[in-house]
């Protein structure tokens, strides 16, 4: 086949998050090569008429999607696809509405709540004039907490301050993390939202232990890899134990490497780790995701799973999460690949 690899263009200033896609997009070239399809890489950016001028030139049978952001804004990782649909192109990985629900984070909290899935409580993002699943719309001066009961000693209420769009920890680190009542919070949003892409919320913090799930499509069932667990090395630090975005980037700091990923676990974590596939599965239905996927969690001292995020395309470097759970699963990088392609969406 000839598939058209497109991401979104980087600059010279780009952050390392956002440089990773040109690692990705390579890694799916040689993969495609191996599999015996030419490819070709497709840069865009906020000019859609010229992406859909190089799409037609190319006439390629379907698109590697590895779209993470447009111009540097994460809230547009769905237009892509949305505009591959209307060009009628096969395309990898999750489909435009599946993307758009998973990104707004509160929204895809609203829809795992009502759906009866666990994830911690929040407050509504800072501004909150913002759409909301179902056609509601917020109009209110002050944040709500949803599901969270209010107790005579709020202050002691501990939460991590998150962008409403933008992932791979964008912009997280220790100093997220807050303890206060909701007045107080209501400030910090405010005070943070411009430096977490323009809308930020807060959600419960769960201090304990960090998994994650990959899945991996094929066009007939979905495969559930190995579970991951990201270990906090670092103990004896007062530091709360997140995975924030020196850890996931920044290869020399000290966050990166307190923080290895591990799939070796007891015996006695077995009931945990089947519930966390059911649940990883339950996500992959109720958003309707193709291709690839994972699902973030974090479990509390009493081994209550909440589930944080739905990552519908996640990171497929080499050296990634997803790609170290496949390698773990029995599955080669390639054939990673050729199941992707198999699950296109059309």
């Amino acid at each position: 086949m000839k598939i058209a690899i497109v991401h979104n263009a980087v600059k010279d200033n780009s952050l390392p998050d956002e440089l990773d896609v040109i690692k990705q997009a390579k890694a799916v070239a040689i993969s495609l090569a191996n599999l015996g399809h030419t490819s070709s890489f497709v840069p865009c950016d906020l000019n859609l008429d010229a992406l859909k001028h190089q799409l037609a030139r190319i006439k390629p049978d379907i698109v590697f999607n590895l779209v993470e952001s447009l111009d540097g804004h994460g809230r547009l990782i769905h237009v892509v696809p949305s505009l591959l649909d209307a060009l009628k192109i096969p395309y990898t990985g999750a489909c435009a509405e599946a993307i758009y629900h998973t990104s707004h984070k509160v929204m895809a909290k609203e829809r795992m709540r009502a759906a009866g899935l666990p994830t911690p409580e929040w407050v509504n993002p800072f501004p909150y004039d913002l759409p909301w699943i179902g056609g509601m719309h917020s109009a209110i001066a002050e944040p709500v907490i949803h599901n969270l009961k209010v107790t005579e000693n709020e202050s002691e209420k501990i939460w991590i301050i998150k962008s409403l769009w933008e992932h791979a920890s964008f912009g997280i680190d220790e100093n997220n993390v807050v303890a206060g009542t909701r007045e107080i919070i209501a400030g910090v949003l405010e005070e943070r939202a411009s430096e977490l892409g323009g809308s930020c919320f807060a959600e419960a913090f769960i201090d304990g232990r960090e998994f994650n799930i990959s899945l991996l499509g094929n066009g007939k069932k979905v495969q559930i890899m190995p579970p991951a667990e990201i270990i906090f090395k670092d103990n004896e630090s007062n530091s709360p134990r997140i995975l924030g975005y020196k850890a996931k980037w920044i290869e020399d700091a000290n966050e990166y490497k307190d923080t290895p990923r591990s799939f070796d676990f007891p015996e006695k974590d077995g009931e945990l780790l089947h519930l966390l596939k059911k649940l990883a599965i339950r996500c992959w239905h109720l958003f309707n995701l193709g291709g690839y996927a994972r699902v973030d969690f974090r479990v509390d001292h009493n081994k209550k799973p909440m589930i944080l995020e739905i990552n519908a395309n996640p990171c497929i470097s080499p050296d990634a999460g997803f790609a170290a759970a496949v390698e773990k699963g029995g599955i080669s990088y390639d054939a990673a690949i050729e199941h992707i392609l198999n699950d296109t969406h059309r």
